[in-house]
């Protein structure tokens, strides 16, 4: 698994589908269609899917976790749950974008054993969506 790097990139994939939604997550995947094919190309960036398979691109908007601990936490919870399920996910570039805030009154600690299980309860529901569609 290779991870997704400049904006263009990004963007490539944020402007296809939302594949699933969760509480606090979405899932992106780059649109794979007979007008488009798995690449997605910009001005000197390609999203290209051919040689490395999969891709993955994570956002954390400081708007929903404004320490950077918690959102280093998060995304971390987020690529190891990733690995676990990458061999079932098609080889084609995703996002996994942060939309809602974790409650910092109920995770008051951002390394909290109890915030890592919580997040990873809920990437594994939103990976198990995707794989549905």
């Amino acid at each position: 698994m290779l991870r997704l790097k400049t904006r263009s990139q990004f963007q490539a994939v944020m402007a296809g589908q939302t594949v699933s939604r969760t509480a606090h997550f979405a899932l992106h995947r780059v649109p794979s269609n007979p007008a488009m094919p798995s690449q997605a190309s910009t001005a000197d960036t390609q999203v290209s899917t051919a040689d490395a398979g999969l891709l993955l691109g994570v956002v954390i908007p400081k708007r929903w976790a404004r320490r950077a601990v918690t959102r280093n936490t998060i995304r971390r919870q987020i690529f190891a749950v990733a690995d676990e399920v990458a061999s079932a996910l098609p080889p084609v570039a995703h996002v996994v974008r942060l939309r809602a805030g974790f409650d910092r009154e109920q995770f008051v600690s951002a390394t909290s054993e109890r915030l890592r299980s919580v997040v990873r309860a809920e990437l594994r529901q939103l990976f198990s969506r995707a794989l549905r569609c």
